[in-house]
C-alpha cells in the first residue's frame, strides 16, 4: 500500500519538476484547497456563534472577519503562486487543460475582488460610520447589494468547484504522487461531511438577520433569502 501511494499518478511518466513548479502547487493549493473553501465553510454556517445570544446580540463579526482573511489571503498567495509559474521554465507540450482552468479561476477570483469593493454601503443601527441615518445598500437590499449577492455568491461556487478540478489536473500534469491527491480528497470529502451536518442543523443562516435581527419591517426582512438552503429564524 505504502509503495502504491507513493507511486506516481501516471507509471508511464516521471514526476520531476522543478522548484517553480513545486512552489506554485504548494501555494495554490493552500490558497484554493484549504482558505478558499474554509472561508466559504466559514461564512455560510458561522454567522450566528454558539454562545451568541442571539437576537439580543446581534452582528457578530467573527465570521466576517475570518472570511475575510481566508479569502484575501489565498488571492495574495494566488498573485505569489502566479509569479512561480510563469517564472517557470517552459512546459513541454504546454500547459493544458490546467493552464486554461487555473486562468478562469484566477479571472472569477478578480470578479470576486471587484464584487467585494463594489458591493455598497452597509447601513443600519450597526454601521460602523455611525451616521445619523440607517440608509445602506445592504440594509435597504438595494438593486446593487441584490447584484452583488446574487453575483458573489454564485460565482463563488462555480470558482470554488473549478479550483477542485484545476488541483487535480496541476496534480496529473505534474504526474504527482497518488498520496497527494489522496490527502486533498480526503480532506475535500472531510469538508463536505461537515458541511452536510451543518446544513442540517440549519446553520446556514441568513447574513440579514444574523446582523439586523428577525423584525418583520425590516427591508432585507421582507424579501427571500438570497441563496440555495439558507434559513431565517422567527
Amino acid at each position: 500500500m505504502l509503495e502504491w501511494l507513493l507511486a506516481p499518478m501516471d507509471a508511464t511518466r516521471v514526476h520531476e519538476v522543478g522548484w517553480h513548479l513545486s512552489w506554485h502547487a504548494r501555494i495554490m493549493v493552500l490558497a484554493w484547497g484549504i482558505l478558499v473553501p474554509l472561508g466559504i465553510i466559514v461564512a455560510r454556517y458561522c454567522k450566528i456563534s454558539p454562545k451568541q445570544n442571539w437576537p439580543e446580540q446581534l452582528d457578530n463579526r467573527l465570521w466576517w472577519n475570518t472570511h475575510q482573511f481566508c479569502q484575501y489571503s489565498a488571492c495574495a498567495l494566488t498573485g505569489v503562486g502566479a509569479w512561480f509559474i510563469l517564472n517557470a521554465p517552459p512546459l513541454a507540450g504546454g500547459g493544458g487543460i490546467h493552464w486554461y482552468l487555473g486562468w478562469t479561476t484566477l479571472a472569477l477570483a478578480c470578479v470576486q475582488i471587484a464584487g467585494g469593493v463594489l458591493r455598497g454601503s452597509k447601513g443600519g443601527p450597526t454601521d460602523s460610520a455611525k451616521s445619523e441615518s440607517v440608509r445602506g445598500d445592504h440594509f435597504d437590499m438595494t438593486t446593487r447589494r441584490l447584484v452583488f449577492e446574487f453575483v458573489h455568491k454564485g460565482a463563488g461556487y462555480i470558482v470554488l468547484g473549478l479550483s477542485c478540478l484545476t488541483i487535480s489536473s496541476g496534480l496529473w500534469q505534474a504526474n504527482a504522487p497518488k498520496w497527494m491527491l489522496a490527502v486533498i480528497v480526503l480532506w475535500w470529502i472531510t469538508l463536505m461531511v461537515i458541511s452536510v451536518i451543518l446544513q442540517r442543523k440549519g446553520l446556514a443562516f441568513d447574513t440579514y438577520q444574523a446582523i439586523w435581527g428577525p423584525d418583520p419591517s425590516l427591508p432585507g426582512n421582507k424579501r427571500k433569502p438570497i441563496g440555495i438552503g439558507i434559513s431565517r429564524k422567527k
